[in-house]
C-alpha cells in the first residue's frame, strides 16, 4: 500500500530525475507525524484545560524536584521562548492558579515559580492521558522495535539540540 510519502516523492522523481529525492522518504514523514502528534497532543491537552505552551511549563516545574521549583531562568531555558513571553506565561498560569510566584530568598532582585497541588493535579492528568494515547499510537511496535525507533530518532535529533546549547552558550 501506497502512502502519500511515497506519492509525494514518485512525483518529485519524474519533475526532476537529476535530483536525488530520496531524504523525502525521511523528513516528509518526520513533519507528516509531527503534525499529526501536534493535533493529538492539543486535543488531549485541552480536555485538560491546558494548551501546548502552558503544558510546557508546568512539565518543567513538575519534573524538578520538590518543591517542584524554579527560577525564569532556568524555565526559559528549559521551553526555548523570550523572557518577555514567559513573563506572559507566567501570569496567565499565575492568573489560573497554576503556579505562584514568590521573591527568591538567595536573591532579592529575582524570583522562584513553584507549581502549586493545582497544577501539579492539571499536568499529572494530561500527561497520564498524553501517554496513554501515544503508547496507542505505538501499538504496531513491539519493545525492541520502539527502542531501535528511538535509538535513531535520537541520532537525528541530537545534532539540533546540540545546536541549541552552542547557541545558548552551554
Amino acid at each position: 500500500m501506497q502512502d502519500e510519502v511515497e506519492r509525494i516523492v514518485e512525483g518529485w522523481q519524474r519533475a526532476l530525475p537529476t535530483v536525488d529525492v530520496s531524504p523525502l522518504e525521511v523528513w516528509s514523514r518526520v513533519t507528516r507525524l509531527a503534525q499529526h502528534l501536534h493535533r493529538q497532543r492539543t486535543t488531549i491537552f485541552a480536555r485538560h484545560e491546558l494548551e501546548t505552551w502552558s503544558f510546557d511549563v508546568l512539565s518543567a516545574l513538575r519534573r524538578s524536584d520538590p518543591p517542584h521549583e524554579l527560577s525564569p531562568s532556568q524555565l526559559l531555558a528549559q521551553t526555548l521562548v523570550t523572557s518577555g513571553t514567559m513573563t506572559n506565561r507566567l501570569r496567565h498560569l499565575e492568573d489560573r492558579g497554576l503556579i505562584r510566584r514568590r521573591p527568591d530568598p538567595t536573591d532579592a532582585r529575582s524570583v522562584r515559580i513553584r507549581l502549586t497541588a493545582a497544577g501539579q493535579r492539571r499536568v499529572d492528568s494530561a500527561l497520564t492521558d498524553l501517554v496513554a494515547r501515544e503508547d496507542e499510537l505505538l501499538d504496531g511496535l513491539d519493545g525492541s522495535m520502539r527502542e531501535q525507533l528511538a535509538a535513531l530518532l535520537k541520532i537525528v535529533v541530537t545534532p539540533f539540540d546540540s545546536d541549541r546549547h552552542r547557541e545558548d552558550g552551554k
